[in-house]
């Protein structure tokens, strides 16, 4: 097990909302944050910020929307390009020591929305936290990535 753990938050990008999960200070778990309505690129970075701040958290993993065959997409572009943004921002704001990752996300939204279906969950109730649940996908795939090697 690692000593002195630090909370990782995760991101699932999207055109118009971003998902947020953040882990335990162990490490082990991953729970649903919350989800960010996209306002524009600065505005978002400036609210991960935020939420980085709030949480404690000393990484940040994105999760990377890549094609099948694992090519970049038009999505991944956009994904890449707001991570460069957020990295500029946590540079010039004294916080360039929160390490920001990339994380393959394929089928995350998939996945999570399968666990609510199977949890009874109805459609409007979904479509209000899918981008939050991917984000919970994409962290525990990451945090269980990590324990194993």
């Amino acid at each position: 097990m690692k000593e002195n753990p630090q909370k990782i938050l995760a991101l699932d990008v999207g055109d118009k909302t971003i998902g947020v999960a953040v882990s335990d200070g162990l490490g082990i778990t991953a729970r649903g944050l919350l989800t960010v309505a996209r306002t524009g690129v600065k505005k978002d970075a400036g609210r991960i910020m935020e939420i980085l701040r709030e949480n404690g958290c000393s990484m940040v993993v994105i999760g990377l929307p890549l094609m099948l065959d694992g090519s970049d997409s038009p999505q991944t572009e956009k994904v890449r390009d707001f991570a460069a943004k957020l990295e500029n921002r946590l540079r010039s704001n004294a916080m360039a020591d929160v390490a920001v990752k990339f994380f393959d996300e394929r089928f995350s939204t998939k996945i999570a929305e399968r666990a609510m279906i199977e949890a009874g969950m109805r459609r409007d109730k979904r479509k209000a936290v899918i981008d939050k649940m991917a984000a919970v996908v994409i962290l525990q795939d990451y945090l269980d990535s990590t324990r194993k090697t």
